[in-house]
C-alpha cells in the first residue's frame, strides 16, 4: 500500500461520474485543492488541502464503499505527493484547478455533464438571471463537454449563483451543473444567437446560422429535432432540477389554423406527443386561434419549439406563449387534465427521450395480431401517398412503421387516427425517429 498522501486515487470512474460528483464525494473530510480526471483509464486524482483530510476520507471509505452514479468506485493513495498544474487552455487541462483554488470572478465558467435535454443561450440565461443581471453568454463544445462562459454585472452575484447552483441538476436527474469561476476578465460577445448572446448590446448583428453548436441537438436531428431554439419560459427548482413552473407559461397561442377542419381533439392529439395537455380552447371570435394549455412550462416549451412551422391542411401552424397563465374551466373549454390518453402518466423522463418534430414517417403501436400492411394502408391511406409500410413484433406485440411522400401527410394522419380503432384494437400513433424507411 502506498504511503499516506494529501492525494486520493480513484479508480472504476465511469464517463457518467463527472467532477462535481467526485468533489461532493470527499467534501466532507476536507478542501480539494486539485483535481485531475483521467478519462482515458476511468481514474481520477484529487488533492485535499491536509493529510490529515485524506486520512480521514480513506478511513471512512475502508469501511463504506462509496457509489457515484449507481457505481462503485474505488479510493487509495496515491503515489504522488503533490499535483502539479499544467494546461493547455481554461476548460480543457490535464491537470485542472479547483475552483476552491481560483479567486472568485463575476465570469463563470460552467460545465454541463448527462446532457439529456439540449441547453440553450436562454435556458443558461433563464437558470443563472435569478442571482443577477447576467450580461453575456457564449458556449462552446470542448473535450470537456457542452460549456458556457456566464458574465454578470457584479462579482457578488456570480459567487451567489457558484454557490446555489454548483452541483445541481437543471432537469430533474440531468443536465448537471459544474462550476468554476473563469480567469478572464471580460467576455468578447460578436453575435447575438443561439451560440453566444450579449444582453447589453441587442443591436448586435444576429448570427442566423441553424446549427447548435451541441453535437447532435441541431435542426432536423437529436432527441426533440427543435425547429427552433426560442426557449423563453420560467424554471424553478424543483427536487434538485429546474422543472416548468406549475404558475409559469404553461398556455400556448396556436394560430392559422383550418377552422373547418381543426377542432379540440385533433390538437389533443398532436400536441400529446409532447407532454401531458390539461385543456384546449378554440377561440369563437378569431376561429383559426386556440389556446392550449400543458401541465408545465417545459412540456410547453418541447411542443412549441417541435411543432412551431408544422404544415397541417395547408396552413403553416404558428404558435407563441399565451399572455394568459392558464385556461379558465368553462363550457367551451375541454378538458383534457384526466384523459386516458395522456402518453406522460408515468415513466416521463423516458418518454422525452423519444420526443421528435414530425416527420415523414409515425411509428403505430398496439394493433391487433392479425393486422396486415393492407389493413394498415386502408385505415391511413386517405391522409395521403404511403411509400412505405413495415410490421413488426416487440416482446410480442404488433407495431408498424408507415413512410408517407410528406410530412405534412404523416402529420395529418397523426391528428386524425391517433386513438383510432383497427379491428376493435385501440392504436396509439407517434411520430417516428426513423425519418425514412422506404427501402
Amino acid at each position: 500500500m502506498a504511503e499516506p498522501s494529501k492525494v486520493i486515487h480513484v479508480r472504476n470512474v465511469g464517463q457518467e461520474i463527472s467532477e462535481a460528483d467526485l468533489l461532493q464525494l470527499v467534501r466532507p473530510f476536507g478542501t480539494v485543492t486539485k483535481l485531475v480526471m483521467i478519462r482515458s483509464k476511468n481514474q481520477a486524482l484529487l488533492q485535499l488541502d491536509e493529510l490529515e483530510s485524506a486520512v480521514s476520507a480513506l478511513e471512512y471509505y475502508t469501511t463504506v464503499q462509496p457509489h457515484v452514479r449507481g457505481r462503485n468506485v474505488y479510493l487509495q493513495f496515491s503515489s504522488h505527493q503533490e499535483l502539479t498544474t499544467t494546461g493547455d487552455g481554461e476548460g480543457n487541462s490535464h491537470m485542472r484547478q479547483s475552483d476552491q483554488e481560483l479567486p472568485p470572478n463575476r465570469i463563470l465558467l460552467v460545465t454541463i455533464h448527462h446532457m439529456t435535454y439540449p441547453i440553450t443561450v436562454d435556458i443558461l440565461h433563464q437558470v443563472f438571471s435569478p442571482y443577477g443581471f447576467v450580461e453575456k453568454i457564449v458556449t462552446f463544445q470542448k473535450t470537456a463537454g457542452f460549456q458556457a462562459l456566464i458574465q454578470f454585472e457584479q462579482q457578488q452575484d456570480a459567487v451567489e449563483a457558484n454557490d446555489a447552483l454548483h452541483g445541481r441538476n437543471i432537469y430533474d436527474g440531468c443536465c448537471q451543473i459544474e462550476i468554476q469561476y473563469s480567469n478572464l476578465q471580460e467576455l468578447q460577445v460578436h453575435y447575438n444567437g443561439e451560440r453566444s448572446r450579449d444582453f447589453t448590446n441587442p443591436d448586435l448583428p444576429v448570427d442566423n446560422r441553424s446549427s447548435s453548436s451541441q453535437s447532435g441537438y441541431g435542426e432536423g436531428g437529436g432527441i426533440y429535432a427543435y425547429r427552433s431554439h426560442d426557449t423563453r419560459g420560467a424554471y424553478h427548482q424543483t427536487g434538485g432540477g429546474y422543472g416548468g413552473a406549475p404558475n409559469g407559461r404553461c398556455t400556448l397561442l396556436v394560430t392559422n389554423l383550418d377552422p373547418s377542419r381543426m377542432d379540440e381533439d385533433k390538437l389533443f392529439n398532436l400536441f400529446s406527443m409532447y407532454g401531458n395537455v390539461v385543456r384546449i380552447k378554440l377561440l369563437r371570435n378569431k376561429p383559426d386561434h386556440a389556446l392550449l394549455q400543458m401541465s408545465d412550462n417545459f412540456q410547453a416549451e418541447l411542443g412549441m419549439n417541435c411543432l412551431r412551422g408544422t404544415r397541417l391542411y395547408g396552413k403553416k401552424m404558428e404558435i407563441t406563449f399565451s399572455k394568459y397563465p392558464e385556461i379558465t374551466p368553462s363550457p367551451d373549454a375541454r378538458d383534457y387534465a384526466n384523459s386516458s390518453l395522456s402518453r406522460f402518466h408515468s415513466g416521463s423522463g423516458k418518454n422525452y427521450r423519444h420526443c421528435t418534430a414530425p416527420t415523414k414517417t409515425i411509428h403505430i403501436s398496439s394493433l391487433p395480431r392479425d393486422v396486415t400492411e393492407d389493413d394498415i394502408i386502408a385505415h391511413l391511406g386517405e391522409h395521403g401517398v404511403i411509400v412505405n409500410t413495415r410490421i413488426f413484433e416487440v416482446h410480442g406485440k404488433r407495431q408498424a412503421l408507415v413512410s408517407f411522400e410528406s410530412e405534412e401527410a404523416a402529420t395529418e394522419a397523426l391528428v386524425c387516427k391517433h386513438a383510432s380503432a383497427i379491428d376493435g384494437a385501440l392504436i396509439r400513433i407517434s411520430f417516428s425517429q426513423t425519418h425514412n424507411q422506404e427501402r
